[in-house]
């Protein structure tokens, strides 16, 4: 069961079973480094006694749009990897469960 050349070389030993596209972990590696650096920011900022509470919710905020960011991302690759080439694989019935039980996260 493969997803083509690119998935091929991220699954490496595990062809076996679907992996995730090379490009969409490295674009959600970078979001999610992003939500990383505001995430110490904000301890950083709660380290202080002056912190100002707005301040604090903008950057939780930033932290919370990076993370959806990086779910985008993680979903347009499986639906366009996994998702979109399920039915030449044979296996229509498990990528829909699958896709069902993804969407309970976001």
């Amino acid at each position: 069961m493969s997803a083509g050349p690119e998935a091929d070389a991220a699954c490496g030993a595990h062809a076996d079973h679907l992996c995730m596209p090379t490009e969409a972990r490295k674009r959600a590696m970078r979001r999610l480094s992003i939500a990383r650096g505001h995430l110490d920011s904000i301890v950083r900022m709660l380290e202080k006694d002056d912190v100002y509470c707005v301040d604090v919710l903008r950057q939780i905020k930033a932290v919370q749009g990076a993370l959806s960011g990086a779910g985008d991302v993680v979903l347009r690759g499986h639906l366009e990897t996994h998702v979109a080439t399920a039915h030449e694989r044979g296996d229509t019935t498990e990528i829909v469960e699958e896709l069902m039980e993804a969407l309970r996260y976001r």
